[in-house]
């Protein structure tokens, strides 16, 4: 019943449609979950729910975002069996994991790891506080701006309704962005990729369509980027982290109104 589509993370599923008493048959485009296991070092680390595409910046990006790994130097060798769904990762330290610190564990596409991701220590490890930067600033417009570019280059979500999207900016515009159906994986994609090609989000934004939570600030954090902007609201704990982090954390970006939460000075 389902095939791929020409877009990567894609499928069709025939749907019976309702609107106004009349009833339709047509092929729909569906956003595709896809499990991929991460090996490290000969034992299972993580079985992550995700689009299946980009899967070694998915990989990279993960295990930065879980401490694992501080940058590629980290990594001897990584592997992407497709056809199995399995991340084949060897450390450059064989004993760099501790096994007090990282348990095998099931990460759904939604939800993250319902935890209060900063008290893990392997977050307070690589969260590092954002430092401040007099001449950098960027307008209200601009943040407008931001927000339908990263909706308008998204034909993942165009299709399907079903991915969250994340985008670095830098001066000339976009720098890299990412679909996944797990508003995390979104990002740990764009981190992989940056550490993947050296790129520096300092002085840049990132643009992201989920919910700011504890986990979500904790990855732009460890991104870089200053400032997060989001068309979606915030938590308490994610606010809290953004302040102390020195995260610009702005919500509800959408129908030219912003709510701008954390370290104000940025957005001028």
């Amino acid at each position: 019943m389902s095939d791929m589509s020409d877009i990567i993370g894609t499928g069709r599923w025939l749907a019976r449609k309702y609107d106004g008493d009349i009833w339709t048959e047509a092929i729909d485009p569906v956003a595709e979950e896809y499990p991929l296991t991460v090996i490290v070092n000969d034992a299972e680390f993580a079985t992550i729910v995700c689009s299946p595409d980009h899967l070694e910046e998915m990989t990279v990006g993960f295990l930065a975002s879980e401490g694992a790994i501080r940058g590629t130097a980290d990594i001897a060798s990584l592997a992407i069996d497709e056809n199995r769904g399995i991340a084949y990762v060897g450390l450059v330290r064989r004993d760099a994991l501790d096994p007090a610190a990282f348990a095998k564990r099931r990460i759904g596409s939604c939800c993250g790891k319902s935890r209060q991701s900063f008290y893990f220590h392997a977050d307070a490890r690589t969260a590092r506080p954002i430092g401040a930067d007099p001449s950098f600033a960027v307008t209200p417009g601009r943040c407008y701006e931001l927000m339908r570019a990263l909706h308008d280059a998204s034909a993942e979500h165009r299709l399907t309704g079903g991915v969250h999207g994340a985008a670095l900016f830098g001066e000339a515009g976009i720098e890299a962005r990412f679909s996944d159906i797990g508003r995390h994986n979104a990002l740990d994609k764009l981190y992989g990729h940056s550490l993947m090609r050296g790129l520096s989000a300092s002085g840049k934004i990132v643009a992201f369509s989920g919910r700011l939570s504890s986990e979500v600030v904790l990855k732009a954090v460890k991104i870089g980027a200053p400032v997060l902007l989001s068309k979606s609201a915030p938590t308490v704990l994610g606010l809290q982290l953004a302040d102390e982090l020195g995260l610009t954390a702005v919500g509800f970006l959408r129908g030219g109104a912003m709510n701008v939460y954390t370290h104000p000075d940025r957005i001028r």
